[in-house]
């Protein structure tokens, strides 16, 4: 949705941006490019390779875009490290980077046999293997249940369970084949471990926190008129993104019925997306990843 993005975000020269979740860079290549020629980028990403990649791709773009390893949470301190503390723009593209899904050894997808890793930060300890081996049933659960939607949540979690008590499961084709097994195949049009793979790595790197925390108080990030665009692929994702910015766009957040306001809250952002945009049947047919995305859009006021 690299059309929508641009024509909300709208790049223009002398103005900066932050990329919260930088991946392959193919976001922050428009931006710098439609503000050019001193347009500034700031881009986040925890993902070492990912970085050193896109690093190579976008080094024409050297002297104007800056790139640190972190998290999209930590954008405060380091905008205020690089002496920016607001900006033009701000940008989060939720979802899973094709150079995690294509990455053989990250144990991101079950296309190949790998370690069940899933860290997007590798700097991390808490990875996919040992949630399978060592979490509780009912925690196993909960995370199939809430992050994946798995209506058969509890039969893949006493699968695994019984599982790893002859032998720990230590690869994706051995957690794919085994929750395929639980579930008996099936005519979906999905693998049946689809779901069972992306609530694992919600919960590895606890993606619904980190974007809730942030969304709190993105807003004192940007300048007046200076708008945030969000690209989420899970509808927790997206109930998140759209509670946060409805907040953002009230003047009142007391309870209803309240007599006298009392909270001291004002408008913070007016919503440029009453509802959230969806990708066409062109770009799904182009890249069928893109079928559950969901844009939305505010501006600072």
């Amino acid at each position: 949705m690299v059309r929508e993005v641009m024509e909300l975000l709208q790049p223009q020269a002398h103005r900066r941006y932050l990329d919260g979740t930088l991946g392959g860079g193919g976001h922050s290549e428009q931006i710098l490019t439609l503000s050019s020629p001193d347009g500034l980028v700031l881009g986040l990403d925890w993902d070492d390779e990912a970085i050193a990649a896109t690093r190579e791709r976008l080094k024409r773009f050297a002297e104007r875009l800056l790139i640190r390893r972190a998290n999209f949470t930590e954008a405060s301190e380091i905008l205020r490290e690089v002496g920016w503390h607001k900006v033009d723009g701000i940008l989060l593209d939720l979802g899973l980077s094709s150079h995690h899904l294509e990455s053989r050894g990250r144990g991101f997808s079950f296309q190949f046999d790998s370690r069940l890793d899933m860290r997007m930060d590798r700097r991390q300890s808490i990875d996919a293997y040992q949630v399978v081996n060592t979490y509780p049933v009912s925690k196993l659960e909960r995370i199939f249940r809430e992050y994946g939607e798995e209506r058969r949540a509890r039969r893949i979690a006493l699968a695994i369970d019984a599982q790893r008590k002859r032998k720990k499961i230590g690869t994706t084709g051995e957690l794919a084949e085994l929750v395929t097994r639980a579930l008996g195949g099936g005519r979906s049009h999905i693998h049946p471990a689809t779901r069972t793979f992306q609530a694992l790595r919600i919960a590895v790197n606890r993606e619904l926190d980190q974007l809730a925390g942030f969304l709190e108080n993105a807003y004192e990030l940007l300048l007046l008129k200076g708008r945030m665009v969000v690209i989420s692929f899970h509808s927790l994702e997206d109930r998140l993104v759209k509670k946060a910015f409805r907040k953002w766009s009230r003047d009142c957040i007391c309870p209803p019925k309240t007599l006298f306001c009392y909270c001291g809250w004002s408008q913070k952002a007016r919503l440029l997306t009453s509802r959230p945009l969806l990708p066409s049947e062109m770009e799904t047919r182009i890249n069928p990843r893109a079928r559950s995305a969901k844009l939305r859009a505010a501006e600072r006021v």
